[in-house]
């Protein structure tokens, strides 16, 4: 159940509104001589004409408290309505005080609205059942009736109408809590998007602007022609292949029918080709693959750290061979590239560690591990990913 709104240190605007109406009404009515009770009443003790006019006016007095002081204008009001019943009376009396029950259990606390139906219900059986057994006239009953008229009806009342307000404001919290959480979603989910697409565009690119970074510092450093024809030559090839790869991620992005990765996705079929764009950009690279068929989101993680690994050999590699060996083995797909390694040289392109940034996050968001460092005179990668379904969704 959500938390009741704070209770206004000052009287409400329409309570006072009550209480004026409520005492203008009761003037109204003693001024006609309209009294429940007339002389000859035996309950009558104050025969005063103007005595009616006291509880009217204490009770009239206690309708500003009703919000924000509810327990302590029922407990004067209760005061006012017996002090009431030794005089002639007013009906606006008790109509004030059934007003004061109500806005007791409306407005009070959780305890005060649990507790007093239950004591105007036990006074509404006494007050019924007590005088008729003690007089042993049925019409003692009435006295009952007239209590929970008075009591019972208006503390039920407002029973309900809280109940009703409590359900509302658990629903309305409830639907603020469901929005921040679908924001929160879809705040995730947009920066997720944002990383795929990061990842996807460095390692698209990289590796062709870095081939072509290279190539065109040598053909700036050479004076030979043949060198610098050769460089162009490179250059051109991977700029063509940079555009097609660009031209395929617009794609994706500006696909509206729900499809992740289109069919032309890279897979590992394609790693012979990839390495023999990395021989051609003056890497040494061995391929030994030796895997079965692989979930497609592994197969598209695989090819990408392959690719990614091959792009920081080209920038960072010394000279010497580099490796790439698959395996498959125990529901993993463990892949290693291996290359020359020696610290301090001067990379041949700039780079920025996004690539290694990726291929972890890649491998992580397969449930699988990735590792890379220097390691006996090499610079060595190593990712291994889950095959299963669960692991690879």
């Amino acid at each position: 159940m959500g938390a009741w709104p704070a209770r206004s240190p000052r009287p409400h605007r329409d309570d006072w509104w009550i209480a004026v109406g409520g005492l203008l009404g009761g003037l109204l009515l003693w001024a006609l001589g309209i009294h429940p009770r007339d002389h000859s009443d035996d309950l009558v003790l104050w025969h005063t004409a103007w005595a009616p006019l006291v509880p009217l006016a204490l009770t009239a007095a206690c309708e500003p408290l009703r919000r924000v002081r509810p327990r302590t204008g029922l407990l004067f009001g209760t005061l006012m309505l017996v002090l009431d019943t030794v005089t002639l009376g007013s009906v606006v009396t008790v109509v004030l005080y059934t007003d004061l029950m109500y806005a007791a259990v409306l407005y009070g606390t959780p305890a005060s609205a649990r507790r007093i139906p239950w004591i105007a219900g036990m006074l509404t059986v006494l007050g019924g059942v007590v005088p008729a057994g003690l007089w042993h006239d049925p019409q003692g009953l009435l006295i009952g009736l007239g209590i929970g008229v008075v009591a019972l009806a208006p503390a039920t009342t407002g029973a309900l109408v809280r109940g009703h307000r409590d359900a509302a404001e658990a629903a309305r919290l409830r639907a603020e809590q469901t929005a921040l959480l679908a924001e929160m979603d879809r705040a995730q989910a947009v920066t997720a998007e944002r990383a795929r697409v990061a990842r996807e565009l460095h390692d698209m690119v990289a590796n062709h602007l870095s081939a072509i970074a290279i190539h065109s510092t040598a053909a700036l450093s050479l004076d030979d022609a043949k060198t610098t024809r050769e460089a162009l030559a490179v250059i051109r090839e991977n700029s063509v292949a940079g555009l097609a790869e660009m031209r395929r991620l617009i794609g994706i992005l500006r696909d509206r029918s729900g499809d992740r990765e289109p069919a032309a996705s890279p897979t590992l079929a394609g790693l012979g080709a990839l390495v023999g764009t990395a021989r051609s950009n003056g890497l040494d690279v061995t391929l030994d693959a030796g895997h079965g068929e692989v979930p497609a989101p592994v197969e598209l993680a695989a090819y990408r750290i392959v690719q990614e690994s091959l792009t920081n050999a080209l920038k960072h590699a010394a000279e010497g061979r580099v490796r790439v060996v698959l395996r498959q083995h125990g529901g993993l797909l463990d892949i290693r590239v291996t290359s020359p390694y020696q610290p301090g040289d001067t990379p041949r392109a700039p780079g920025s560690g996004a690539g290694l940034t990726g291929m972890r996050e890649r491998a992580a968001l397969l449930g699988g591990t990735f590792e890379a460092g220097p390691r006996d005179g090499l610079w060595a990668v190593r990712a291994a990913l889950p095959l299963t379904e669960g692991d690879s969704a």
